[in-house]
C-alpha cells in the first residue's frame, strides 16, 4: 500500500518557498528546477515513500550538491526549510546536499558507508533509515534525469544502473524495479 502523501499544507508551503527562492525560473532537465523537484516527489510517492521523504524529494536541491552548484537557500537559513517541511525531511535534504558523492558511493549499503560532508569536511555514517532515504532519493533524482534525456540514459545508463545495483539492499522493491526498467538496456539494443 502506498504511503500517504505529505499533508497538502506542507506540500503547498514547500512549493511556495521554492517559487519564492526562484526554482520556477531556473532551467533544468525537462524544463525548470521546480518541475524536476515536483517530478522527483511524485516518483517517490509512486514508490510508496513516506511523507517526509516525499517532502525531501521536493526540496532536495535547496542547498545544491557537489554536481549541481545552484544554491536556493544558504545553509545559514536551514531553519527556514525546517519550518516548512519539518526537521526529519530537512535532515534528508541536508544529507543529500552535503554528500561528497565520489567518496560515499563506492559502498553505500555496506559497512563502509562513510559519508564525507562537503560543507564541514567531517565524515559520518548515517543510520539505516537515513541511508535508505539517501538511496531512494538518489535513485528518484537519477531516474527523472534519465527518463527525460535519452542521450544521458545512453551514455550514463550503465553507470547509473551499477550505482542502483550497489544501492539495491537499500532500495524499496518499487524503486529497484523502476531503476531496472529505465536503465537496463532493452533486449533489442543488445542485438
Amino acid at each position: 500500500m502506498p504511503a500517504a502523501p505529505p499533508p497538502a499544507a506542507a506540500d503547498h508551503r514547500a512549493v511556495t518557498l521554492l517559487r519564492r527562492l526562484g526554482a520556477a525560473g531556473i532551467a533544468h532537465s525537462g524544463g525548470t528546477l521546480l518541475a524536476h523537484l515536483q517530478r522527483v516527489r511524485a516518483r517517490l510517492a509512486a514508490w510508496g515513500a513516506r511523507p517526509e521523504l516525499q517532502l525531501a524529494g521536493l526540496c532536495h536541491l535547496c542547498y545544491g550538491t557537489d554536481g549541481f552548484p545552484v544554491t536556493l537557500l544558504p545553509l545559514g537559513r536551514r531553519g527556514e526549510l525546517v519550518a516548512v517541511i519539518g526537521a526529519e525531511a530537512e535532515a534528508i535534504v541536508y544529507l543529500y546536499a552535503s554528500c561528497a558523492r565520489k567518496a560515499a558511493c563506492p559502498a553505500p549499503g555496506g559497512a563502509e558507508a562513510v559519508f564525507h560532508d562537503r560543507f564541514t569536511g567531517r565524515t559520518h555514517t548515517p543510520g539505516p533509515r537515513l541511508l535508505r532515504d539517501f538511496a531512494e532519493l538518489s535513485a528518484a533524482h537519477a531516474l527523472d534525469l534519465a527518463r527525460l534525456d535519452p542521450v544521458l540514459r545512453e551514455s550514463r545508463g550503465p553507470e547509473l544502473l551499477a550505482l542502483a545495483d550497489r544501492f539495491r539492499p537499500l532500495l524499496s522493491r518499487s524503486a529497484w524495479l523502476d531503476c531496472h526498467a529505465v536503465l537496463a538496456p532493452s533486449p533489442l539494443a543488445r542485438d
